[in-house]
């Protein structure tokens, strides 16, 4: 194995069969030593945090594969946390895709003389640039194309493709009591131009609730899979 890119929360290997290998880490993102997802920086480590994200990114990878819905997961194996995953291209210098179903967090900063917080939102699906030096710009279909990222195509598929997975997710939240406010992807493409969804989906790239309560990530992670 090769590394070839070390990252805040995983490091990524080249294998000799063409594909990668992401090996998940206990470096969490956060700020005075207080695990936050929505920090660009890493403030700590939890011991076990890795294998729980990988874990819960297992889960969810293989109900998405099941659907016929393209993704760059092959296999994941515990005992290593890692994950073997297709090569897949990212757009630009990589985007984050967020589904909204409630108006909280950056939507209510920005928008918040328009809506109340805590308002219900039609499946809202928002893309940004990955910049922690500009604050993750939020960026339009329209400028996409224009700067040559992605083509229309490419944008509609992920759009519809983060709809249906973001049902998926919040399906199995609600099964277990729990309402899923919004959720951030990430996707690629392949040789071909076929998108696909990459990185990972743990409890630190959604906001959940229960009973109107915020569940913090480590707990939803304990409360998903609890027997």
């Amino acid at each position: 194995m090769k590394l070839v890119y070390t990252g805040k929360t995983k490091n990524v290997f080249a294998l000799e069969n063409g594909n990668y290998l992401l090996k998940f880490k206990d470096d969490c993102t956060g700020k005075d030593g207080k695990f936050d997802p929505g920090e660009n920086s890493i403030g700590l480590t939890i011991a076990g945090v890795g294998l729980i994200n990988l874990r819960m990114t297992d889960y969810f990878f293989e109900k998405i594969n099941a659907q016929g819905i393209k993704t760059h997961f092959i296999k994941a194996n515990m005992d290593d946390v890692t994950m073997e995953v297709l090569p897949a291209k990212v757009f630009g210098h990589g985007l984050e895709v967020i589904c909204r179903y409630k108006a909280v967090g950056s939507f209510i900063r920005r928008y918040g003389e328009y809506i109340e917080s805590g308002s219900d939102l039609p499946e809202y699906v928002e893309m940004t640039f990955k910049n922690d030096e500009k604050g993750d710009p939020l960026v339009t279909k329209d400028a996409l194309i224009a700067l040559n990222i992605m083509t229309g195509k490419q944008y509609d598929d992920i759009k519809e493709m983060t709809k249906k997975i973001t049902r998926i997710v919040a399906d199995d939240l609600k099964a277990k009591g729990l309402d899923l406010y919004d959720i951030k992807f990430e996707f690629g493409y392949d040789a071909n131009g076929e998108v696909m969804l990459i990185d990972e989906i743990a409890s630190g790239n959604m906001r959940v609730y229960k009973n109107g309560e915020y569940i913090e990530p480590m707990t939803l992670s304990k409360l998903f899979f609890a027997k």
